[in-house]
């Protein structure tokens, strides 16, 4: 009948079935084969890591570590911390202040300070060193070639000075936040430069090792910034620290000096001083010096007549300081920031700085 199996195509179906068959056992043990070594992995990773701050993801590179090799990773906790990301942005506009002229524009640390480009021309500008490095290099190699020459001139600068050596090429290169933000905050605090950094800054670092084939984590604290004062306390002593220390009736001798060299020209204005560190506080007093000693009128729109915020203040401070690099001075080593603070060294040093250079002018 027609409607009937052969013996032959029965027996074949009965051959696809048992194919079926033994392919869908296949496919099954392949499934359970894989769920126990998903389930393999994750225990392993469970018992690697066990202390990993929540939110830290671990990538595949980051478990492919040579035995006893270290990686680091930020705590997304810190990562996102409004005073580290201020440290960081403060450090990006110094940057950008300090290489204007190069038409070099940093906008984010990781990305535009790890083949040592960024990071040569900042330090030839602070030092005023020219370094024996090729202008531009695209290969790895040439990368971290420049980096070697530029951090070996940076730490030979900074050892002496009892600066902890925090960076180095592979970090710097690997894009290491930390490795870079350490050294842009050693860099500003031994150059001087008239910014301010944020204090008590500090971010938590998850340190993964790798211990005879088993992966260890850590977290570990790591200060980037202490106080304004102690940063500070790390500059190189000056006359001025002498001055305080030691000979406090000398200091007194220098004081009535420098009022009289202002009320000289400021009285021009009649305007008079009588107290060095809170009548240049605000700016004002120091801008007209400026106008008078260079023979020119300031504009009452450059600045604020009658400043009422600290932001106001240092605005005008920070114009003072424009003004007399203008006129051929150097950059003040003093802070906008410290001198409305009332800090007396930084008013000393910017007023004396301006009496050397203009103490016969009429």
């Amino acid at each position: 009948m027609s409607g009937t199996p052969t013996a032959s195509a029965a027996a074949k179906m009965k051959k696809d079935e048992s194919f079926l068959g033994k392919l869908g056992g296949t496919l099954v043990r392949k499934k359970k084969s894989k769920e126990v070594s998903d389930l393999h992995e994750e225990g392993k990773n469970a018992i690697n890591a066990p202390m990993l701050p929540a939110g830290t993801d671990i990538h595949p590179e980051d478990t492919l570590l040579e035995e006893n090799a270290e990686r680091f990773m930020i705590n997304p906790t810190s990562r996102d911390n409004p005073k580290f990301k201020d440290l960081q942005k403060v450090l990006i506009d110094w940057i950008n202040s300090e290489l204007e002229e190069d038409r070099i524009i940093v906008k984010d640390l990781e990305e535009d300070c790890y083949d040592g480009q960024v990071l040569q021309k900042l330090f030839e500008k602070l030092s005023g060193r020219k370094l024996n490095v090729a202008e531009v290099t695209q290969s790895e190699i040439g990368q971290k070639q420049k980096l070697q020459t530029v951090l070996e001139s940076v730490n030979e600068l900074l050892r002496p000075h009892g600066w902890t050596i925090e960076w180095s090429v592979d970090s710097i290169h690997s894009k290491n936040l930390v490795a870079i933000v350490y050294l842009l905050v050693a860099l500003a605090m031994h150059f001087q430069a008239p910014i301010r950094l944020p204090e008590h800054v500090s971010v938590q670092l998850v340190v993964i090792k790798k211990r005879e084939g088993i992966l260890q984590t850590a977290v570990v604290t790591k200060e980037l910034t202490s106080t304004t004062e102690m940063m500070m306390g790390r500059f190189e002593r000056d006359a001025f620290d002498t001055l305080l220390d030691h000979a406090p009736d000398k200091l007194n001798v220098v004081k009535t000096s420098l009022i009289t060299f202002v009320n000289k020209h400021l009285n021009k204005l009649n305007l008079e001083v009588t107290e060095l560190e809170s009548q240049f506080a605000d700016g004002v007093y120091l801008i007209l010096l400026m106008g008078l000693l260079e023979d020119y009128f300031v504009p009452l729109y450059n600045f604020f007549l009658t400043p009422e915020s600290f932001e106001q203040k240092v605005h005008n401070v920070a114009f003072a300081f424009e003004l007399m690099q203008d006129g051929g001075l150097k950059k003040p080593k003093a802070r906008p920031e410290d001198v409305v603070n009332l800090n007396l060294k930084s008013t000393l040093r910017v007023l004396y700085n301006l009496f050397t250079n203009y103490k016969n002018s009429e």
